[in-house]
């Protein structure tokens, strides 16, 4: 598998309340204390990812595009790592909040 993301690819990410007040919706794996960020390769895989994603209740939530460059930098200032999820969920890679693989 191809772990390559090329720093001005477009990658997919949950947004919640998107609009005036959006975030990048994080996530906590409370087991091992590790606080990350889902993205897709693809917009298909987003959309069917996003069913297994925890979730604030009464949040309005939507699949939106982001140069994973710009990701990076998100990723970095919040101290997360950057999970790359395939439609069903499961991780394909693992990166460090600067985008290299872990």
């Amino acid at each position: 598998m191809d772990t390559t993301i090329d720093p001005q690819a477009w990658v997919y990410v949950a947004v919640q309340n998107p609009g005036n007040n959006e975030t990048i919706i994080g996530q906590y794996d409370a087991e091992h204390d590790i606080h990350f960020i889902p993205l897709f390769k693809d917009r298909d895989a987003a959309m069917q990812g996003i069913l297994h994603l925890a979730k604030n209740r009464g949040q309005t939530m939507e699949i939106q595009a982001i140069i994973f460059e710009d990701l990076i930098n998100y990723a970095t200032q919040a101290g997360h790592l950057l999970f790359v999820l395939d439609g069903s969920g499961q991780i394909l890679s693992k990166r460090a909040p600067n985008g290299q693989p872990l």
